[in-house]
């Protein structure tokens, strides 16, 4: 079982930045892809970022547009999203998310067994 919690967040104003980590514990973290997902009540899930279990492959929902970069440390099994140029319309809850991902399949909420509670970022306008 694989557990994830995240961390940051919170309220930002447009234009401004926020930083999203999320630390991965559980046996065999470093097998999986992390991600990030965010979700506004009442509308579906929507994709962010991706990135594979070594790291080399990153992959990015089409809205990022170069604003958002994830990265992730094996060694502290740790995956952070870096959000820039933030706007009104990324208010959401953000979430982590682990599985077993290639470049195929990173976009699909179904392909992610594990996900965090979430964390809430609201950008003012």
């Amino acid at each position: 079982q694989v557990q994830l919690v995240e961390s940051g967040g919170g309220l930002v104003q447009t234009g401004g930045s926020a930083r999203l980590s999320c630390t991965a514990s559980g046996p065999s973290v470093s097998r999986y892809g992390l991600g990030w997902f965010r979700q506004v009540p009442g509308k579906e899930r929507q994709f962010i970022a991706a990135v594979t279990r070594s790291g080399d492959n990153r992959f990015y929902g089409e809205f990022v547009k170069g604003r958002f970069t994830i990265s992730r440390d094996n060694a502290k099994n740790t995956v952070t999203l870096e959000m820039n140029s933030l706007k009104p319309e990324d208010t959401a809850f953000y979430y982590c998310v682990a599985g077993f991902i290639d470049f195929r399949t990173y976009g699909s909420p179904y392909e992610y067994d594990y996900w965090g509670r979430g964390t809430q970022v609201a950008v003012s306008s």
